[in-house]
């Protein structure tokens, strides 16, 4: 299979392609992955051996720490019997630290592999490295600043489980938005979908930028920034909280100005949030949910939100391996 250098449109067809950005999917390419995640959930909530990735070797080389995402493409692809090649930090445990490019990094694992997944630092990496490859797909498990199109997935699947629908949402999105690759993807996704309304909250300096919100305004999400917790509508359908991107800065001063900024806290929650409200956060959690609201039944993310990115990449990888119809 040669590749072209642009991202393919899924199209109703995953079997090879590529997976960097959530722009590449359609409405319906997103519920036919539902539709499969669903299936993958009943494998993996009653432990049934499963053949579907049976003789896949999967590379999972991250540049970038991870342990949500690395480890749940690992148990994704285990749970469907494959088999991984894991490559934590290559820049200090591999040939990286002796001065080899990436080219030739992916060459290699893609000559050993049936699919590379890729998390690195620098935006747009993930379509360089599938510019590269030749014969294997690549999927973006999250590069720079950029997008983390397979948390968009399990994050829109966590909302559609809950309300039925992806349309006509109204929805906080707070914390780092500026530097938020899960951000980026969700508000991109969420354009896809008619009469959405997302209510964006950060510090000043970390207000989503002017490009992105001049292109999701485009895509015909409504975006209103709010500057305080007291102007949250309540009885939203969704709340999306974020950390601050400690990585992202290079002054500790600055980043320690802004952390924290906005926490939700039992009160705020119990006092704005609805009945049919779920707070979602894509994790690592540092400060910005109280431990308090961890047993709140609508506080799913270390519940339904984690564990759909195990299901969602489950049925993404053996899509586009062409393991399933």
């Amino acid at each position: 299979m040669i590749k072209s250098s642009e991202p393919p449109l899924i199209n109703g067809n995953f079997k090879g392609k590529d997976i960097l950005s959530i722009s590449q999917f359609a409405p319906k390419d997103l519920f036919i992955l539902f539709k499969h995640a669903q299936k993958m959930k009943k494998i993996a909530l009653n432990a049934k051996p499963s053949n579907i990735l049976l003789g896949n070797i999967i590379t999972l080389l991250f540049y970038e720490p991870s342990s949500r995402t690395f480890g749940s493409f690992g148990a994704a692809i285990k749970q469907l019997g494959g088999q991984t090649v894991e490559i934590q930090d290559p820049q200090h445990f591999s040939s990286v630290s002796k001065g080899e490019t990436l080219e030739d990094t992916i060459r290699v694992f893609e000559a050993y592999t049936d699919a590379v997944v890729i998390r690195h630092p620098i935006t747009g990496t993930a379509q360089i490295a599938a510019d590269i490859a030749k014969i294997v797909p690549i999927i973006n498990a999250g590069d720079g600043i950029g997008e983390h199109p397979t948390q968009s997935l399990l994050d829109l699947l966590t909302i559609y489980d809950k309300h039925q629908r992806l349309d006509h949402l109204t929805g906080i999105i707070a914390g780092d938005l500026l530097n938020g690759r899960t951000v980026h993807s969700l508000l991109r996704g969420l354009a896809k979908f008619k009469s959405n309304t997302m209510y964006l909250l950060s510090p000043k300096s970390l207000q989503l930028s002017k490009e992105y919100m001049e292109e999701f305004t485009r895509a015909g999400i409504k975006l209103m920034v709010i500057t305080s917790e007291k102007d949250i509508p309540k009885n939203c359908d969704f709340w999306y909280w974020t950390r601050v991107q400690k990585e992202r800065f290079t002054n500790l001063k600055d980043y320690e100005k802004v952390k924290n900024t906005f926490i939700v806290t039992k009160e705020l929650f119990e006092t704005r949030a609805g009945t049919h409200t779920i707070l979602m956060h894509p994790l690592p959690r540092v400060g910005e949910i109280h431990t308090q609201l961890d047993d709140d039944p609508r506080a799913v993310y270390l519940r339904t939100q984690i564990r759909n990115g195990v299901y969602i990449r489950m049925a993404l990888l053996a899509l586009v391996l062409g393991k399933l119809p």
